[in-house]
């Protein structure tokens, strides 16, 4: 199986659909790496963190918290920007094989069905509070972290345009 070739054809509109390919890499000996985030505001960390995720593997999976499961995690003035533009934006990356969204508040669940060979964070997690790790270890399979760039956040981006804004008045 090959990896797809255009933005369109890297995002995979269901838990199920990703299944099926997962299960075809799995298939050929093709290490899936698995990574998921808002990805709200993209900056240099998130950038960084993909780059290094998808030299774990053969494939980088990122699942993308919908709309409404970032307003659960972030409150309601998040996202700023829409799934389907989160989702355009992030299999524009040459690095990112696939894209799917999720509705729930940790992906969990969908790494017990998809059930990657690595599991990829931010470094700005501790270890042992990496949501899945637990999941992902019991099969064997791997759980790293990437270490972040110092500073580096959507939630500051978004405060300093705020205040910025607020100097401008």
């Amino acid at each position: 199986m090959s990896r797809p070739r255009s933005p369109e054809e890297k995002i995979i509109p269901s838990l199920d659909e990703m299944i099926a390919v997962r299960k075809k890499f799995k298939e050929q000996g093709r290490t899936v790496v698995f990574t998921n985030g808002c990805f709200d505001l993209l900056h240099a960390g998130h950038i960084q963190t993909l780059a290094e995720a998808r030299k774990k593997g053969d494939v980088l999976i990122v699942a993308l918290n919908s709309d409404a499961s970032v307003r659960g995690i972030k409150g309601d003035k998040r996202p700023i920007i829409p799934q389907e533009e989160r989702c355009e934006v992030m299999a524009s990356f040459e690095c990112v094989d696939y894209v799917l969204v999720f509705d729930v508040p940790d992906p969990i669940p969908m790494l017990k069905r998809l059930m990657p060979d690595v599991l990829v964070k931010g470094g700005d997690w501790a270890h042992n509070q990496v949501v899945g790790r637990e999941v992902v270890e019991a099969y064997g399979g791997l759980v790293l972290q990437i270490p972040p760039r110092e500073g580096r956040s959507s939630t500051n981006i978004i405060e300093k345009v705020l205040s910025l804004s607020v100097r401008m008045k």
